[in-house]
Formats: C-alpha cells, structure tokens, sequence
C-alpha cells in the first residue's frame, strides 16, 4: 500500500485526533499519559529525553499539560501507522500544529475584518 493511500486510510483517525479541545489548565502525570496515549511510560520519557515532548518535574514526578496528550496521541498515531521515525513523526506534528495556529488566526481576522479574506 502506497503511504498516500495509507494516508489516506488514516486522515479520519488524524482529523479526529485534531479536534480534541483541551485545557491547559490540567496537569496529567507520566502514567495518565501514557495511558491515555496507549503507549508505554517508556515511550513518553524516550520522546521527554529526545525533546519531543515538553513537561515539568514537580517533586520527583513528570507532568505534562493537557496540549501535550494531543501531540503524544498524534506522536503516537504517526508512528504506528507509518512507523515514522520518531523526528519526523515531530516534525510532522510541528506542522499541524502550526497549520492549526494559523487557520485560528486568519479565523480571528476574519471576525474583525469581515468576510472579505479570501481562502
């Protein structure tokens, strides 16, 4: 199977993921996202180590904001599915997320401008 067509295959599952809302005011420790990732503590340290994944140490434990468990599950996702490096997987996800930022921006300014922004 060609990777568009694996792409293909996936796009619900990633669009799914994409539109999750989440609160950064929840704090999930090492376990609660590795949980909710279906991954491995494991998993999540290699990704904090590699610098894939950002938290905070608090008494001797990992915690992670609540943005972060939508960019582990996405981590995750990329590289089951295509068994992505996991660099790339980041890389990937990098342009999500910023693809997301910007549509909420030019969402905002067509607010204030009117809809007089073309796509």
């Amino acid at each position: 199977m060609s990777t568009a067509s694996r792409l293909s295959a996936q796009l619900p599952v990633l669009q799914a993921l994409s539109a999750e809302l989440l609160d950064d005011g929840v704090w999930l420790s090492l376990e609660e996202l590795a949980r909710s990732c279906r991954m491995g503590p494991e998993w999540i340290l290699e990704h904090l180590e590699a610098g894939l994944l950002s938290a905070r140490e608090a008494q001797g434990q990992w915690l992670f904001e609540g943005s972060a468990l939508l960019r582990a599950r996405r981590l995750a996702q990329l590289e089951r599915t295509f068994d992505a490096d996991p660099h790339l997987a980041a890389l990937t996800v990098d342009l999500i997320e910023e693809v997301a930022d910007l549509r909420r921006r030019l969402q905002r300014l067509q607010m204030l401008f009117g809809q007089g922004l073309e796509e």
